[in-house]
């Protein structure tokens, strides 16, 4: 777990610091300097691109993972490597040339309900090609096991442009629509960024070659496609429907609710940000043992940080929307929870994904990822319509849990691995009684004193539980090595 803890702990660092300047942004700025309509519209904009981003670039990111370290000599995997720049292309085209024909029908039926989004319409194209080539360079750094660069220039070089971009809108130097605009440009320059990169942590020399096993990698390809579009439905569809079912500024009040929940992602994925390629090289190699310590491993971690997170987040959810001063917004603090529960769901699961993604069964990851998208896309049509957004955050709820307890049943049958013991269950249940415990414990002062005093009590007595219940050994061992020192 060398490596891994190592940079795991530099990204989590990094997407706090990425998740502070965001919160700061999605909370304070998007609320406060743009207009919700804007607000909105750059969310539906950025969800869409994201939707149709493995399509583009044809899922290369998680073959270049995959099949990367299966290749032997020098040669082959620079071959590799400037093939995943070449074979996106052979989408990029004709889907550019038919969105182009097309244009017009598409874009009003995007707009049907929204008329402002018509005029945006090809951005969203645009995007998905350099968020897509984004994540193809990260790829080819995270295989030289080299993933921190990329995450800060994902996590932090954005949202600070995104910091400028606001308070150029405030001093009135930029419009709002100026605003959509200058955000493109930064996923460009964040794109080129990442190139440079790539290219000083290895350059490969320009080797036209198909590879060898090119209808493996293109089949691998065909159903990561499918089941990155499904995964990229399952996290932005609700974004992208708000909009076809109710006034897109519900999408900002949505948003603020969603991105306060997500920070209980952050350690899953700055542990992913290395345990993938690790996962893939283990997988290849056939050390199944070391797969499933690591799969053990990283679910008890990850929900001992993550519930600490969510009772954080939940505990002072109120105080916080306080903070933000926008009643309107306060339509969010119920998805706060629901999201946060479907978030640790997520975090126990491990490197559940990377296994099933990386393994010889990898086309069950498809076909559960495409039955996770209908379900989510039929869920959110009926529920967005009876109880509105609170609807979008249920039907992730339900299809993340579900789905969760579908994935671990399979590898637990395939490899006779799983990510849960007695541990998990004595921490779900101390998670449940400090929740219980704080619930009804408010304090009357000004919201951030609220907030304060909370997080100092729920952390120190936490944190003593944790380790008194010696609920993770290698939590323990970070404790012997940085807190008992003499």
């Amino acid at each position: 777990m060398g490596i891994v803890l190592k940079q795991s702990f530099i990204n989590t660092i990094i997407l706090f610091l990425g998740f502070a300047i965001g919160g700061v942004n999605v909370l304070f700025l998007f609320t406060h300097f743009l207009h919700e309509d804007y607000f909105g519209l750059i969310i539906f904009l950025l969800s869409a691109a994201n939707i149709l981003l493995p399509l583009l670039v044809f899922g290369m990111q998680h073959t270049v993972i995959k099949y990367y370290s299966s290749y032997k000599t020098q040669k082959e995997k620079d071959g590799f490597l400037i093939s995943t720049l070449l074979i996106p292309l052979l989408v990029i085209i004709p889907v550019g040339l038919i969105g182009t024909y097309l244009y017009e029908t598409i874009a009003n039926w995007l707009s049907s309900e929204n008329i402002l989004i018509k005029k945006y319409t090809y951005l969203i194209f645009i995007v998905a090609i350099l968020m897509g080539y984004f994540e193809v360079f990260y790829a080819w750094t995270k295989v030289q096991f080299n993933s921190v660069f990329g995450n800060f220039i994902k996590e932090i070089f954005a949202r600070i442009c995104t910091t400028f971009l606001l308070f150029a809108v405030y001093f009135e130097w930029i419009t709002n629509e100026q605003f959509i605009y200058a955000i493109v440009v930064v996923y460009a320059v964040r794109t080129l960024l990442m190139k440079l990169y790539a290219y000083i942590v290895y350059k490969p020399q320009i080797i036209f070659k198909i590879p060898s096993n090119i209808k493996e990698i293109l089949s691998f390809s065909l159903y990561i496609v499918v089941a990155g579009s499904a995964a990229g439905i399952l996290l932005e569809i609700d974004k992208f429907m708000i909009p076809k079912l109710e006034q897109i500024a519900e999408v900002a009040y949505y948003s603020v609710g969603i991105y306060i929940a997500s920070v209980i992602a952050i350690p899953t994925r700055a542990m992913q940000q290395i345990t993938t390629s690790i996962i893939a090289k283990e997988m290849n190699e056939n050390k199944l043992f070391e797969v499933g310590k690591l799969y053990k491993q990283t679910s008890i971690n990850l929900l001992v940080i993550g519930g600490l997170l969510f009772l954080l987040i939940n505990l002072n959810v109120e105080d916080l929307y306080l903070l933000i001063n926008k009643p309107e917004f306060t339509k969010g603090i119920s998805i706060v929870l629901i999201i946060s529960l479907a978030k640790l769901m997520e975090l126990a699961f491990g490197t559940g994904n990377a296994i099933l993604v990386n393994s010889k069964y990898y086309k069950i990851f498809f076909y559960l990822s495409l039955a996770m998208a209908i379900t989510v896309v039929v869920l959110n049509n009926w529920l967005i319509q009876l109880i509105g957004i609170k609807g979008a955050a249920l039907s992730s709820l339900i299809v993340v849990v579900l789905y969760t307890i579908i994935k671990i049943g399979y590898i637990n049958l395939k490899f006779n691995i799983k990510p849960f013991s007695l541990q998990t269950v004595k921490l779900l249940c101390l998670i449940s009684c400090i929740f219980i415990l704080f619930y009804f414990w408010n304090f009357s002062f000004h919201p951030l004193l609220n907030i304060f005093l909370k997080v100092i009590l729920i952390t120190i007595l936490y944190v003593f539980l944790i380790k008194k219940m010696n609920i993770s050994e290698d939590i323990n061992m970070l404790f012997k090595t940085y807190f008992n020192k003499k």
